[in-house]
């Protein structure tokens, strides 16, 4: 890893974030937080979707400075997802964000065996999600959701390449690959937005229709799903190599920093109606930051001077108008949203707004491994 070249604005966040996190660590512990309700963050079980990222966020911490009391509760958090692992009724698709930032984490940095296994269990069960006829990862679960398929799910994958690379086994990275072709076919559109949800006949693999989901409409463009598809589509460039997944990244990537503001967080939705509650998302602004940087990697020299540039006025943009570092409120960013047409978690602190901020400050001093 390069040290002593980042920016001093990049230490100072980085700083701020570890100290902050070592203090909310001794009261948040070896649970699961979630988004946060007057000043304290919430604790999900250990099967809610998001149970990965409070410990990823310590292993990026531990990966720096070897602080054992965020390991040892990163550690826990993991023992607690054995429960959600072993009971198959409970998964669902996001087992990706799950376990790629426990287990696959833990593996990666301390060699632990068991996360292995657990994590080789987890792509296990995500590739029996995946459906033949219509080259899709089911999403959720229920009898009226057999077909259905996120573009969150780009998240997931990385699971399925390290499987396939740990293993020595290419089925799990062909399922990968599969469902990476669909996205490109079914969700992303030429102009770089994408839907959130499509729906298939479960029977014969055709594609019936598009939902709004956590957008205002089909056709709307929720900014954290345009940031899922930025990112998830740079991951995918990187574990194949594939060209058509980099084109992609980059025309989603377009999309979003036309749309964005250039001086604020942008909405929960890019083609939303003005209403008079505002809605923000800073974790879309943090996600796609991250992604930036990953796309930097693969581009010009020219080109990635243009990405790296993006990602760090978002990223500082974010650290001066939406950090939080004091004492009375544990998340980091402010003015994420979690589901707006639900009305759930509007404009508060959540984690994965937390955890995609300082990954994308760990690449800014220098680091390339990834936890995905």
């Amino acid at each position: 890893m390069e040290t002593g070249l980042s920016e001093p604005w990049v230490e100072e966040a980085w700083g701020k974030v570890v100290a902050k996190v070592e203090r909310t660590s001794k009261r948040i512990g070896a649970t699961f937080p979630y988004a946060s309700i007057n000043g304290k963050y919430n604790a999900e079980s250990a099967v809610w979707w998001t149970s990965g990222f409070w410990p990823g966020l310590l292993w990026l911490i531990y990966r720096e400075n070897g602080n054992k009391e965020l390991l040892n509760i990163a550690v826990s958090c993991e023992d607690q997802m054995d429960e959600p692992l072993l009971g198959y009724e409970k998964l669902h698709h996001d087992v990706g964000f799950m376990w790629s930032l426990t287990s696959v984490a833990q593996y990666k940095l301390v060699g632990t065996d068991m996360s292995k296994r657990r994590g080789l269990m987890a792509a296990s069960h995500l590739a029996g999600r995946y459906n033949a006829n219509g080259h899709f990862i089911r999403a959720w679960n229920g009898e009226s959701q057999q077909g259905w398929a996120i573009i969150d799910c780009l998240f997931n994958l990385p699971l399925l390449y390290w499987a396939s690379e740990t293993a020595g086994d290419p089925r799990f990275r062909h399922i990968a690959v599969s469902y990476a072709d669909t996205v490109l076919r079914e969700f992303i559109r030429p102009d770089g937005s994408s839907h959130h949800i499509v729906c298939f006949d479960p029977e014969t693999g055709e594609r019936i229709e598009a939902r709004g989901g956590q957008g205002y409409s089909p056709d709307s463009a929720w900014s954290r799903g345009t940031s899922w598809a930025l990112y998830g589509m740079a991951l995918s460039y990187r574990y194949t190599g594939h060209v058509r997944y980099l084109d992609a990244a980059k025309r989603v990537a377009h999309f979003f920093l036309a749309n964005m503001p250039t001086d604020r967080a942008p909405y929960w939705d890019f083609r939303a109606p003005n209403e008079e509650e505002k809605a923000y998302d800073t974790s879309a602004a943090a996600c796609a930051a991250s992604g930036l940087l990953e796309i930097s990697r693969f581009v010009s020299e020219h080109e990635a001077q243009l990405y790296t540039e993006a990602a760090k006025r978002i990223l500082r943009m974010l650290m001066e108008q939406y950090a939080s570092w004091g004492e009375d409120e544990e998340g980091i960013l402010t003015m994420a949203t979690a589901n707006f047409p639900k009305r759930s978690f509007v404009n508060v602190p959540i984690i994965y707004g937390d955890y995609f901020f300082a990954e994308a400050l760990t690449k800014l001093r220098g680091r390339t491994e990834l936890f995905w």
